[in-house]
């Protein structure tokens, strides 16, 4: 049966391990959406150790930004599909901007950009016959950035996250690798 799940949960949590145990337990064919970029030599060896860990048989899928668009056409056979991360995906919207440009862009610019992806992938979520397990960070549960670009960030981060749990069958908070249930919560 097709589900779809996002895992939300600060760094370090436990959600990219979560995904890959429970796709090694009920994914059949997986194809694994990676969203990161190696801008540095830390995120070279960050990316490099994911695929270490991923089992050889499962599909990657590279792709920064258009997600929807690029697991519609890429598919194929895959009876699960990972999405590793939401994060990494608004950060890659965000770098289309130069820095500069933080402090007098507005806020629905961004945020406009941020929701159309959004949009495309619920689409996808649709479309494709295939379960998805989704990762993305909460950032909302720290201190408040110090400038407007981080601001900016954890808010449109914020709203690409609730607009992925309205799409989602569950959701799971992950804290120190214990995934907690947040819907469907069965004690309202």
């Amino acid at each position: 049966m097709k589900k779809i799940i996002l895992l939300l949960g600060g760094a370090r949590s436990g959600k990219s391990r979560f995904a890959q145990e429970y796709a090694r337990r009920n994914g059949g064919k997986v194809l694994f959406v990676a969203t990161a970029t190696a801008g540095d030599e830390d995120m070279r060896l960050r990316i490099a150790k994911h695929k270490k860990d991923r089992p050889s048989n499962w599909r990657t899928l590279e792709a920064i930004t258009e997600i929807g668009i690029r697991i519609e056409a890429n598919a194929g056979d895959a009876e699960l599909i990972i999405i590793d991360c939401i994060t990494m995906l608004v950060n890659n919207i965000f770098s289309r901007h130069d820095e500069k440009e933080f402090d007098t862009i507005g806020d629905a610019a961004l945020d406009k950009e941020v929701v159309a992806e959004i949009k495309q992938l619920q689409k996808c979520l649709k479309k494709v016959d295939a379960s998805f397990l989704i990762i993305s960070n909460e950032v909302g549960l720290g201190l408040v950035p110090d400038n407007r670009m981080g601001r900016l960030y954890r808010d449109i981060l914020g709203r690409a996250n609730q607009m992925l749990a309205q799409s989602a069958d569950e959701v799971f908070l992950l804290v120190a690798g214990i995934p907690m249930r947040v819907k469907p919560n069965e004690t309202i």
